[in-house]
């Protein structure tokens, strides 16, 4: 706190800033609390999705073991992950979630893609023009192109 250069503060000065600084610490405090239940909310959300991503890693590891008959060896090297990793992942999966799983995805693969209509790239048409604007060597009578 400064202090008054001008003499004594008197009473009600001091009962001003005594409440502006309690208003402070009280600001303070909510701010704190506040900050505290964003994080823990922000934190609980979090561990959520990853929740979901384990479960959806798990399944998708149960999954590609069953589409290639269980060859872990196989999938380990195509996949790049060690095979008792993947073993370890696909475990708690049951067969009838995988089961399940793959349908999803062929159902999903089956459903005709929609296809959207490209506009071509103003690049693309300006390179596209000016290949088709070279010469052709023309065919002369007798088969043999001609030199132009």
């Amino acid at each position: 706190m400064s202090t008054n250069s001008a003499g004594p503060v008197n009473a009600s000065e001091l009962r001003r800033r005594v409440r502006a600084a309690e208003a402070l610490k009280a600001k303070t405090r909510e701010m704190a609390a506040a900050n505290a239940l964003t994080a823990r909310e922000a934190a609980a959300k979090a561990a959520r999705a990853k929740e979901e991503a384990d479960v959806t890693a798990r399944e998708a590891a149960a999954v590609v073991l069953r589409l290639f008959d269980n060859d872990a060896e196989l999938v380990s090297e195509l996949l790049g992950v060690p095979a008792e990793e993947l073993e370890r992942e696909a475990k708690p999966v049951t067969a009838a979630r995988a089961k399940v799983v793959i349908e999803e995805l062929r159902a999903r693969a089956e459903r005709p893609r929609s296809t959207r209509t490209r506009k071509p790239r103003p690049d693309a048409a300006g390179a596209a023009s000016s290949t088709s604007d070279t010469s052709v060597p023309a065919v002369t009578d007798d088969g043999r192109a001609d030199a132009a």
